[in-house]
């Protein structure tokens, strides 16, 4: 198999823009840019939400869902099913939309996996006698892959596109694209279903070319470092937050429509629903540390473990400078997981379990959220998620130490109690804190919103003065 690995990085000269109109298909209407590269073969973008003046402005925030799908007369045009390529093409182009922010990159010169359509259906009469997609290929004298990638590179560089989340099950292209200087954050499958004419087309694809497996737990890729990812729901809310470039420190609140994360009383049995607290237990599976305060400890004595789904529980801090946690709160004699019980100097707590690791803040002043995430990094701990109560959540994002802000709200109104997310006012609605990349989806009865608050500070740099 030909590797594209050596290819040195593309100059946007190595293709030329000729045509920029717009498309409207049956999945709706897309940008459409037309492209020849200097070997004379010519390629398409279709593209939503991405335009010359914005597209580098987006980087800041989410990357585009980006589709690389070669050229294929047999499966895109006429129907074939020998293939999967027409039904992938059309699924791709289902999901950009329904995105919103992203491309599909229909490349020119790749049909039969780079050697043209005569030789590919010269090696379709092989594959009639029971030879496979790589020994056909590799019969009639081709590699089993000549596709390269630098047009590609070239294209997406030309529209301002350098980071993106790969849609593909072929990890081939990921690779040619990373060393092609495009980041790819996230790679999905895109996995559609298998027929009886493609099934050895298909298992050939898997088995020599190390293409994703038919079925990919989503889950379960996320929990290893979604190296391979599908294009589900959750994917689409956490495949970042496994990214080794992704957010660091995320935050987490659930309250009411009036803003309070308990009643008067302290009662927090439950503000949101169930769906939304398989949400928290999904980002805890996702960390290394879950901090909280005391005074959310000894009021919900809290678990702080992953039950709801499977996974990792996370390291548990609790930041007590007082010493006040009683000793018999779950999280200093239960010992499913570690936890760091961060004190101030001169306390002296009471005895715990050989799970809890007593440490003393290293200076009279407060724990400040710096202080305590570099604390935290000291102990190899680098993700943490910030989980209550509401003054340790505004703390943290009033220090500008947050990347990611989840706050839930739950149709109910409390009247009064504890407060949830409360930040200090500004004199003009302009100087209000108005992240540029938001997300919001619907957890039962309660609605999650997901706001990119290190894309606040990053937009808050580049503005001019």
């Amino acid at each position: 198999m030909t590797s594209s690995l050596a290819i040195p990085l593309p100059d946007p000269s190595s293709v030329e823009r000729l045509a920029d109109t717009v498309l409207p298909t049956r999945h709706g209407t897309f940008r459409m840019t037309a492209y020849r590269d200097d070997v004379g073969l010519e390629h398409v973008v279709l593209s939503v939400g991405i335009t010359d003046e914005s597209a580098p402005g987006h980087h800041i925030g989410r990357a585009p869902l980006v589709r690389v799908h070669s050229e294929c007369l047999t499966g895109d045009a006429l129907g074939s099913r020998r293939c999967d390529c027409g039904e992938q093409l059309q699924r791709a182009l289902h999901l950009i939309m329904q995105d919103g922010y992203g491309a599909l990159v229909y490349v020119g010169g790749h049909e039969g996996r780079g050697i043209g359509l005569v030789e590919k259906l010269r090696a379709y009469e092989l594959q009639d006698t029971g030879v496979d997609t790589v020994d056909a290929n590799l019969r009639l004298g081709h590699d089993a892959d000549q596709r390269t990638y630098g047009q590609t590179a070239a294209m997406l560089k030309d529209l301002g596109i350098r980071v993106v989340r790969l849609l593909s099950c072929n990890p081939a292209k990921q690779e040619a694209l990373t060393e092609l200087g495009v980041r790819v954050v996230s790679r999905q499958s895109l996995i559609v279903p298998r027929r009886p004419e493609n099934a050895a087309y298909l298992r050939t694809k898997r088995e020599r070319m190390g293409h994703d497996p038919e079925s990919v737990d989503e889950w379960q890729a996320l929990l290893h470092g979604g190296g391979v990812l599908t294009t589900g729901v959750l994917t689409e809310r956490y495949a970042d937050l496994v990214h080794p470039d992704g957010p660091k420190v995320i935050a987490q609140l659930g309250q009411s429509m009036d803003g309070f994360i308990a009643s008067r009383t302290g009662d927090a049995v439950f503000v949101t629903g169930e769906e939304d607290r398989e949400h928290l237990h999904r980002l805890r599976a996702l960390v290394d540390a879950v901090v909280v305060g005391s005074a959310t400890a000894a009021a919900d004595d809290p678990q702080l473990t992953v039950r709801a789904v499977p996974g990792p529980h996370p390291t548990r801090v609790v930041l007590d400078p007082r010493g006040t946690l009683p000793g018999d709160s779950r999280l200093l004699t239960d010992a499913t997981a570690p936890t760091l019980w961060i004190v101030g100097q001169g306390v002296e707590p009471v005895p715990a379990g050989d799970h809890v690791e007593v440490v003393a803040w290293h200076s009279e002043g407060p724990m400040d959220p710096a202080g305590v995430l570099s604390l935290l990094r000291e102990r190899g701990l680098e993700r943490v998620l910030v989980e209550g109560g509401g003054r340790l959540v505004t703390a943290f994002v009033e220090a500008g130490m947050v990347d990611r802000l989840y706050l839930t709200v739950a149709p109910v109104l409390i009247g009064d109690g504890v407060p949830g997310l409360r930040l200090a006012g500004t004199d003009r609605l302009a100087d209000a804190l108005r992240p540029p990349v938001v997300r919001r989806w619907q957890a039962g009865e309660d609605i999650v919103t997901e706001l990119d608050l290190a894309a606040t500070r990053t937009a808050s740099r580049v503005m001019p003065v």
